[in-house]
């Protein structure tokens, strides 16, 4: 039975996949990358091909796939929601912007636990990541939720197996919450896990923590409600347990400094505020400056031009948080400036 759930969850994973790019043509603007945006990505571009005629190749493969594709110049931008660096940036010819936020969450497969009733925290959820808490009756966890049968059941932690953005938001908030973590493990796309099974994109996280009774994963919140997953409560810097929303990731982004960080590269986890979801993120959008085919290159700038303008309602329905208007004018800016054609002139 088991196995069957597994390849009915993983024909699901592809076939979403597979119906965003099957008709794709040489015409097609082709973007890879980050699997957390990936249900607002395939939206936008339904919406978009249907208004314009226009149409999008993305490839959800992964945070560290899209920056190596981007690089090699295989696509036309690539999606990471790890930031680049201003060095990096600059190493390799390419600008950076911020498209979509939305929130992390902790999963579980607990028998007899409802979606949002578990309690956790940073600190707690890294001792799991550490292997040091290995049993769900465990007292530490037993100590946050006084009245809630908890099974004796093994935990078994499930992390991503691939280059992951949503891993550097989970990592990153771990690492900031728990300093073994931090000093063990660390944050990043790709870490040294100490225990684990891993999954290939949010699809296969969300995968094996649907099948496997007794795990805990971390997933974009998109795939959690869409698969109808068991979340937990997070306790945020303020000392609150919070309940994800996107009204708490745009509580998250409310101090988000974008002029004052090179490449808007903001990292959103661990934000003060009573009403912070602790694991908010940006998804960015990398594109070489140098535009090899303008055409193309101004066609992507189109298509997120659109998003922003004709998206937004879109994003909220998936509780994804829109860019704020003056983010995105900054952004519009930033186009200008720096993306160009063959003879250095704007292509936007």
């Amino acid at each position: 039975m088991r196995m069957k759930q597994l390849i009915s969850s993983l024909v699901v994973g592809l076939s979403a996949v597979v119906a965003f790019s099957s008709a794709a043509t040489a015409a097609d603007m082709t973007g890879a990358g980050a699997t957390f945006p990936y249900p607002i990505y395939a939206k936008w571009a339904e919406t978009y091909k249907a208004a314009t005629g226009n149409g999008l190749n993305y490839q959800s493969v992964g945070s560290g796939a899209g920056i190596k594709q981007i690089k090699a110049k295989t696509v036309d931008f690539g999606a990471s929601d790890m930031p680049l660096t201003a060095a990096d940036l600059d190493a390799e010819g390419l600008m950076q912007f911020p498209a979509i936020m939305g929130g992390v969450v902790t999963v579980v497969n607990l028998e007899g636990i409802t979606p949002g009733q578990l309690k956790m925290t940073g600190p707690l959820v890294g001792d799991i990541y550490l292997g040091k808490i290995t049993k769900w009756n465990d007292p530490a966890i037993a100590a946050l939720n006084p009245g809630v049968k908890l099974p004796a059941d093994e935990i078994t932690v499930v992390h991503r197996a691939d280059g992951s953005g949503t891993s550097f938001l989970f990592t990153d908030f771990l690492s900031k919450t728990n300093a073994e973590f931090k000093t063990k493990v660390g944050a990043g796309t790709a870490v040294k896990w100490v225990v684990g099974v891993g999954g290939k994109g949010n699809e296969g996280v969300a995968a094996n923590v649907q099948r496997i009774k007794g795990s805990i994963g971390y997933v974009e919140w998109a795939y959690a409600k869409k698969n109808k997953m068991s979340h937990t409560q997070l306790k945020n810097k303020d000392g609150n347990f919070m309940q994800p929303d996107d009204e708490f990731f745009k509580a998250a982004a409310a101090s988000a400094e974008w002029t004052k960080t090179p490449g808007f590269g903001v990292v959103l986890t661990d934000q003060a505020g009573k009403n912070s979801w602790p694991i908010t993120g940006v998804s960015f959008i990398l594109m070489h400056k140098a535009q090899a085919d303008a055409n193309k290159g101004k066609e992507v700038v189109k298509f997120f031009d659109w998003a922003f303008k004709n998206g937004g309602a879109a994003a909220t329905e998936l509780d994804y948080v829109p860019l704020p208007a003056s983010v995105v004018k900054l952004v519009q800016d930033s186009w200008k400036a720096n993306l160009k054609d063959a003879s250095g002139k704007a292509i936007y």
